[in-house]
């Protein structure tokens, strides 16, 4: 543990808008977040922004098999740490925010996307452009879940367009945090 929080802050300390926290989240939030999936769907997961695994962990604990699991980190010693902890995951080393440059084209819709990215980092626009393509990546009512510290969203609800569901605050972490989950609104 003390290890890896040496490691994220290294990395927060080299680019500190690319990791966007000090130290990697908590087991509770984690859990929290992996609570979002239902591992019996059928379609891949994508974990966006990884870190040193926590939240990789708590997916794969959720049930979620080690082959449906694909994690997108653009930090090379975190994406050489992955790899080594979970080897059996597919690991893809690039920036999250150009999901069709690191996924390819969408073949199969997605049972969720996890992400741990740092959004508020990121102009609205761009923050807004990434939950609208993983929207339309995913299957129709499958989460799009990302956390925060804020007390506003990283990108507010579209009515007509997307739906947005909070959890409490995850006080237990620190700092605390909470889950915002965005789904594609039916058509």
């Amino acid at each position: 543990m003390l290890l890896d929080e040496g490691r994220f802050f290294r990395q927060w300390a080299g680019n500190p808008l690319a990791v966007g926290a000090i130290t990697p989240s908590g087991p509770d939030l984690a859990r929290a977040m992996a609570n979002y999936i239902e591992p019996s769907l059928p379609g891949p997961i994508v974990e966006l922004g990884p870190g040193t695994g926590v939240v990789t962990k708590a997916i794969l604990a959720r049930g979620v098999e080690t082959a449906k699991l694909t994690s997108v980190e653009y930090a090379s010693d975190f994406t050489d740490l992955l790899r080594k902890r979970f080897p059996a995951i597919t690991v893809v080393q690039g920036d999250a925010y150009d999901l069709h440059g690191c996924l390819g084209a969408a073949e199969t819709p997605l049972a969720a996307i996890v992400s741990s990215l740092p959004l508020f980092t990121q102009p609205t626009d761009k923050r807004r452009a990434l939950v609208l393509e993983g929207l339309e990546r995913l299957a129709p009512g499958a989460p799009f879940i990302q956390f925060s510290y804020a007390l506003v969203p990283p990108v507010r609800e579209e009515p007509g367009l997307f739906s947005l569901a909070r959890s409490g605050w995850i006080v237990r972490n620190m700092p605390p945090a909470r889950v915002w989950v965005y789904r594609r609104t039916q058509a």
